[in-house]
């Protein structure tokens, strides 16, 4: 049983102001009425008619597949298949939509909505359900020693998808790390394609805020949508591989 809430406004109370060719209108009493729509409830035909076209025209749009994963992919940390995808497509569309070298890119574990892509037609829906959000892949300029505070706090969290870097995490800090196959030079600064939600500060990634950012309304669902069907384009399957880009120091 499901119950809607309307809100009915009976009457208003017009104004005049003495002087003033403006009109006020002020509400004088407000009254809340619930309906209950029970499953014996008759369907509205004129309704159904109206809701059918547009409901018909989203299943086909979210049904269309855009590439086909021949094994599943799970959400794993310190490194995982499926997080590797993901932040392999916001790398590779980074570099095209920003028209510049991307050193690296990261994702943060939590924001993989999915525990599993299953093996199978990868939908556009599923790729909704994977990002469901409005987040926005943008670009940092961001100085090695804050990208040195930004991993470790990526370290205490479990490790997080990584893309054109690689580290160890020991004692919940991020050591090892390679930039581009280099280490990571603190005094240098390096351009990382991120979200606005960690830009932001989001996930607790403070040291991010102050950095100046870089972006033109590009989505992140977008880029894994354009990701996934370039690789379908090309013949490719929709898959990652384990490379050790985040591991625990033995």
């Amino acid at each position: 049983m499901k119950r809607i809430h309307s809100v009915i406004l009976f009457s208003v109370l017009l104004l005049f102001v003495t002087g003033s060719c403006h009109t006020t209108y002020r509400s004088t009493s407000v009254h809340f009425t619930d309906y209950r729509i029970q499953n014996g409830s008759g369907i509205d035909s004129g309704l159904n008619a109206m809701i059918v076209p547009y409901g018909n025209e989203v299943n086909k749009s979210m049904n269309e597949v855009l590439g086909v994963a021949p094994v599943s992919m799970e959400k794993k940390q310190p490194e995982c298949d499926l997080g590797n995808y993901m932040v392999d497509a916001f790398f590779n569309m980074a570099k095209e939509k920003y028209a510049v070298q991307i050193d690296g890119a990261v994702f943060n574990y939590g924001g993989i909505r999915l525990t599993q892509l299953p093996a199978g037609n990868v939908t556009r829906g599923k790729i909704f359900e994977l990002m469901p959000f409005d987040n926005l892949l943008l670009i940092q300029k961001i100085k090695g020693d804050v990208l040195q505070q930004f991993l470790d706090h990526t370290a205490a969290g479990g490790g997080w998808p990584l893309a054109g870097i690689t580290m160890q995490i020991k004692n919940k800090k991020a050591v090892n790390v390679l930039i581009g196959g280099k280490p990571l030079d603190p005094a240098a600064t390096y351009t990382i394609a991120n979200s606005d939600f960690l830009a932001n500060g989001g996930d607790n990634a403070d040291m991010l805020r102050a950095v100046p950012r870089e972006t033109n309304g590009y989505l992140m669902r977008d880029a894994l949508l354009d990701y996934t069907a370039r690789l379908k384009s090309q013949g490719k399957a929709v898959t990652a591989n384990i490379e050790n880009r985040v591991t625990n120091a033995q």
